[in-house]
């Protein structure tokens, strides 16, 4: 059966698609068979990206590693738990980008997650998502409705198969954010993950060059199809090797080539 990677957040603007489909790559780039679903019918951002991806490979005429992909526009959660089933039949990974917002579709595919990821911006605003902070001592006051939502469908899946759900809160960095803010939020994310059991690992920086390869539909595993490389790119690409690393995705190892 097929790892089901789900990327989950109700909060937008957190970088959960640009990170879905850079994994859904670095997957297919390592030789692991990656079908993407996008369960966001009305935003499609993933769906748009592959689709982009698909016109610079027609574009160039070169060979661009784009997995499988599809948009589920159905309402009904029996739905997506049927096309799990089949695609989890035939592929290594099967990766799932859901709508920034509270959706049955979402809960139906969190449920049946092997790996849990919660793409948040170095922000309280962010966390308040996940845990509620004292504004005085930046402590952790309790955890929020949406860790509560995990913990249930954590229950829900133990009781369903005995199969757990490794949630990963990954911790985007913003680069306007100043260095004290950083570490409250550090200090609050740690407690909080020890209580509610998730693992932080480090994020995408908040970098133009992330905005810049979507009309492209590029990622930063196709190097030699961005042009003029700078720093900046090499950076960013050792940043998306520890993400992925971090994830801790079953063997055989995972190696990106470059």
């Amino acid at each position: 059966m097929a790892h089901l990677i789900v990327f989950a957040n109700e909060k937008g603007g957190s970088g959960k698609s640009t990170t879905a489909v850079h994994t859904a790559v670095a997957l297919a780039t390592a030789g692991r068979s990656v079908a993407a679903i996008d369960l966001d019918a009305r935003q499609r951002t993933l769906a748009r990206y592959f689709e982009n991806r698909i016109e610079t490979e027609r574009r160039l005429q070169t060979r661009l590693v784009t997995p499988r992909y599809e948009t589920i526009d159905s309402i009904d959660p029996a739905d997506v738990e049927n096309r799990i089933d089949t695609l989890a039949n035939e592929v290594d990974f099967l990766i799932i980008d859901t709508p920034g917002r509270d959706d049955p579709l979402a809960r139906a595919s969190i449920v049946r997650s092997d790996t849990l990821v919660t793409p948040i911006n170095d922000s309280f605003v962010d966390l308040d998502l996940i845990g509620q902070v004292d504004p005085e001592k930046y402590t952790i006051r309790k955890p929020s409705f949406y860790a509560e939502l995990i913990w249930e469908a954590r229950k829900t899946r133990a009781r369903h198969d005995g199969g757990t759900v490794d949630w990963v809160v990954l911790r985007n960095r913003l680069q306007h954010v100043e260095a004290r803010n950083m570490r409250r939020v550090a200090g609050a994310l740690n407690e909080l993950s020890k209580r509610v059991g998730f693992r932080v690992i480090p994020g995408l920086s908040e970098r133009v060059i992330y905005r810049e390869l979507f009309p492209k539909g590029l990622t930063l595993l196709d190097i030699e199809h961005l042009g003029e490389v700078g720093i900046g790119h090499i950076a960013a690409r050792q940043e998306l090797r520890e993400m992925v690393s971090g994830l801790a995705l079953p063997a055989p190892q995972l190696a990106m080539a470059g």
